[in-house]
């Protein structure tokens, strides 16, 4: 069955779920178009103040794209590119480019492209037991360069590159204390928490938030885009035997024996 993305709304508050329970959220193809589609409404509605989005549940926030899907969705370099660039390139850059400010609630799994979602968003609400991470390197593939640059932009360059290389699982304070997250809070809070500091934006003035978020961005460091021959590299994965392997692997629930190759 494939996930959804679900809204609901109180008073000036919009909540977006990414619902994908069996999969501990992982965000299919649908799901991104979608989310997308689902933060160019929220960002047109002028009555609303803040936009929060979540998991469904209490164990994920979600675990990642759905790899299931990329043996024949992004196959090909030309797939490939309509995934990332229309499907999740597009839902990254409707979070971030949203009027309204945007609070991540994370419980559970943040992990590869759950943590690409919570990155675009203004602050980010954890729980304890929150766990975030993106071990795509044990997938025998990079990171694609325009969802790399959302998490070097949020953390900097030497985050992001422990993650990637290491491939380790953060736990919720280390995620703090690097940067990723904004505030932690015990499990049993975080729901309410995550409510009241959406409730304070939305008592806020409004044009203030939106102009902050414009002056916010405009001034942070951005990257010059990559030249189509850099692309067309990072995306060159597509036909190693490592890439074969490593999604090869996690469908069969067993470690990836990388040949280089």
């Amino acid at each position: 069955m494939a996930g959804d993305i679900l809204v609901s709304r109180r008073d000036a508050v919009a909540t977006v779920t990414l619902s994908n329970p069996g999969k501990l959220n992982a965000v299919d193809a649908a799901m991104w178009r979608r989310l997308g589609a689902v933060m160019d409404e929220c960002s047109s509605e002028d009555g609303l103040r803040c936009v929060l989005l979540r998991g469904e549940g209490n164990q994920a926030f979600a675990a990642g794209g759905d790899i299931e899907e990329f043996s024949r969705l992004r196959d090909t370099y030309e797939r490939a590119r309509i995934y990332h660039d229309e499907w999740v390139g597009r839902a990254l850059t409707a979070i971030r480019d949203c009027r309204h400010p945007t609070l991540a609630m994370i419980y559970g799994a943040c992990i590869g492209g759950g943590l690409e979602i919570a990155a675009q968003c203004d602050l980010r609400l954890c729980a304890d037991t929150a766990r975030f991470g993106v071990p795509i390197g044990k997938l025998g593939f990079p990171m694609y360069h325009a969802e790399l640059a959302g998490l070097m932009e949020l953390a900097g360059p030497g985050v992001a590159m422990e993650l990637l290389l290491e491939g380790r699982i953060l736990g919720a304070r280390e995620a703090l204390a690097k940067g990723l997250v904004t505030r932690v809070v015990e499990d049993a809070r975080l729901e309410d928490k995550a409510h009241a500091s959406a409730r304070r934006i939305a008592d806020g003035a409004p044009l203030a938030a939106r102009a902050h978020k414009r002056l916010v961005r405009r001034l942070a460091y951005s990257a010059r885009p990559l030249e189509e021959s850099e692309v067309r590299e990072n995306l060159a994965f597509l036909d190693s035997e490592d890439y074969r392997e490593g999604l090869q692997a996690f469908l069969e629930k067993r470690p990836p024996r990388f040949t280089g190759r």
